[in-house]
């Protein structure tokens, strides 16, 4: 097979399983987890109950891939827009908080897909591992820009700290994410990441809205 041959049906392969996540995601933010058959899910991505066979092993293996692509995506939205920024390391972090605490983070159709997968999670070993694995990932780059800004400030803090901070830091955002998803209409636009960007700045000591 030609390389061009091998790149096409890579491809393909790739897009035919994004598409069959895709639908999996629609329906556990629909119906949850025991709503989203393999029946529903062939028929939301027009493809037969054997090309999921094909491609995952069991529903459970689909089910999890689907909650490894949400959370790892989540992940990536909120860190994109701190990539960009140039400035300082308290820039970096202010943009972090605004970015997890705004759409589109904070997202009804995000908090529909928690709740969904929340159950399995706590009853699947599999799921909790893709779960830890991924929540660790994502608050120890939180740390990072923690460790960064204070080192910045000549206040550097020893891991065992660093660590509380950014733990105490994730639970914030992550209950404020959860309520302005929920209940999006609670909160005017730009609420959430003020809100944010105080209490972060209270926890670590440091001021974080621009002046």
């Amino acid at each position: 097979m030609s390389d061009d041959r091998r790149k096409f049906t890579r491809e393909g392969a790739e897009q035919r399983k994004a598409a069959l996540i895709e639908a999996t995601l629609q329906l556990v933010a629909e119906k949850g987890v025991q709503g989203a058959t393999v029946r529903g899910i062939a028929e939301r991505a027009e493809v037969t109950q054997g090309l999921i066979r094909h491609y995952f092993s069991s529903k459970e293996d689909l089910i999890t891939a689907a909650f490894d692509h949400h959370m790892t995506q989540m992940a990536n939205l909120t860190f994109a827009p701190v990539a960009e920024v140039k400035g300082s390391a308290r820039d970096r972090l202010r943009v972090f908080v605004q970015s997890a605490l705004m759409p589109p983070v904070v997202d009804p159709h995000s908090i529909a897909l928690w709740a969904g997968f929340l159950n399995k999670v706590q009853h699947d070993a599999q799921m909790k591992e893709t779960h830890a694995r991924t929540y660790l990932h994502f608050r120890d780059q939180l740390q990072d820009l923690i460790r960064a800004t204070l080192e910045e400030a000549g206040r550097p803090a020893n891991p065992a700290r660093l660590y509380q901070l950014a733990t105490a830091c994730n639970a914030l955002i992550d209950g404020l994410w959860m309520e302005g998803g929920a209940l999006p209409e609670a909160f005017a636009a730009g609420e959430l990441s003020q809100i944010g960007l105080e209490f972060v700045g209270t926890i670590i000591g440091l001021r974080l809205e621009q002046a």
